[in-house]
């Protein structure tokens, strides 16, 4: 069984990737599990406040389910061609202290997918993620890659999934991902 990890890099309450993350949940291949995580609640990195009052319960939280998944899904948007403040903020927090780096993501399976209003779905967000993921020392899962384009005709008013065809790409992204996140490979 996978128990997979997913994080929507979105605060909105009306947000594509937050509700492709909650298909993605509901739509979880047999056998496996996604767990949605947020990313609310986390402040702004400060080194002060890590130093004064150490790691902020929110992104504790957070990281013990992490570190507790096979994977770890990554549901970017893409503000300004890249990788939105907020989601990296998270991350910045939850790669504290560096020396848990390792507990956290060493050798985790990390896919992306994203959801956006314009033509070329996440692409830009997905490929400035690629540092960092490398950086973090993942096991990024290259095979799959969800983008998802024109998002408002993908989603109906409640936020539900109402594309067939996006569906079956989910559907076919999530099997592939949590097959990777269970496979046996060398260094994990």
């Amino acid at each position: 069984m996978a128990k997979l990890i997913g994080i929507s890099g979105s605060l909105r309450r009306g947000s594509y990737n937050s509700a492709l993350l909650n298909a993605a949940a509901k739509l979880a291949p047999t056998g496996s599990e996604l767990a949605v995580g947020t990313i609310h609640g986390i402040p702004l990195y400060d080194g002060d406040l890590e130093a004064e009052k150490g790691i902020p319960e929110a992104v504790q939280t957070l990281k013990d389910a992490i570190a507790a998944a096979d994977g770890l899904i990554l549901v970017t948007p893409e503000y300004n061609n890249s990788i939105p403040g907020v989601f990296k903020n998270a991350i910045d927090w939850l790669s504290r202290p560096s020396n848990d780096i390792k507990r956290v993501f060493g050798g985790k399976p990390v896919a992306l997918m994203g959801a956006s209003p314009g033509g070329f779905g996440t692409i830009l967000s997905q490929n400035a993620w690629l540092p960092i993921l490398r950086t973090l020392g993942v096991d990024f899962w290259s095979e799959g890659r969800l983008l998802v384009s024109r998002a408002s005709g993908v989603f109906d008013a409640d936020g539900n999934l109402a594309d067939a065809k996006i569906e079956e790409q989910l559907k076919a992204y999530l099997e592939g991902f949590a097959d990777f996140a269970t496979s046996p490979r060398s260094g994990r």
